[in-house]
């Protein structure tokens, strides 16, 4: 007779998150993911210009030790208009991921500027529990700054995320002005990088304060 090997049983892993609320939290991580899909770039037309001079011009945003950081090569075949789309659509990124890290630890610290300091200390429950008019007035507010954003990016000579016009005085020949670009973009690439690590461990660990990644060295 034929000998058939004994079925070996499935092992059940236990995946399930500490955090009670993970249904809740992985909604609000996921549509975080999503809505940063929406400042992807649309297609555009060939490049008109090559890669390699952009970068040797540019004095902005190539610093050490990566340089000219684009491991997945999207910036490949791309002009000078997409280019600057693409450090204006950094800018904003990292100027929002600074905020958030701001107000993450203020709000975990028990910081709460409205509403009578009612809402959870958890930053993520927070959203949760704020009343419909504070999201009416969060909604009209980054709606009024991101149509003041669009009025002043029509004015002759604009550089990307320069929404203050400090380009009509200074340039790029001034050595401190770059270094002041430079470091608004490594701290807000390191702040996008910190609100997404804050998220995750909220939503799998139910960390959020200054202990927050005391379950890894436990």
């Amino acid at each position: 007779p034929c000998l058939h090997p004994a079925p070996v049983a499935a092992t059940k892993h236990n995946l399930t998150p500490k955090h009670p609320s993970l249904t809740m939290k992985s909604a609000i991580f996921a549509s975080l993911v999503v809505s940063a899909a929406a400042f992807a770039p649309s297609k555009t037309a060939p490049a008109s210009t090559q890669l390699s001079a952009w970068i040797t011009d540019q004095v902005v945003g190539v610093t050490p030790p990566a340089g000219f950081f684009d491991p997945l090569g999207l910036s490949k075949g791309k002009d000078d208009a997409t280019m600057k789309y693409y450090r204006e659509a950094e800018l904003k990124h990292g100027r929002v991921a600074m905020a958030a890290t701001l107000g993450w630890y203020l709000n975990a610290g028990g910081v709460h500027p409205a509403f009578n300091s009612a809402l959870s200390n958890d930053p993520l429950k927070a959203m949760v529990e704020l009343p419909a008019v504070g999201w009416v007035q969060f909604v009209l507010g980054c709606g009024a700054i991101e149509w003041l954003g669009q009025q002043i990016k029509e004015r002759p000579g604009y550089e990307p995320g320069d929404l203050l016009g400090s380009a009509y005085w200074v340039d790029n020949s001034d050595e401190g002005w770059v270094d002041y670009q430079n470091k608004e973009l490594n701290n807000g690439r390191l702040a996008m990088l910190a609100i997404t690590g804050m998220i995750y461990q909220d939503v799998f660990t139910g960390e959020y304060g200054d202990m927050m990644y005391r379950q890894l060295v436990r």
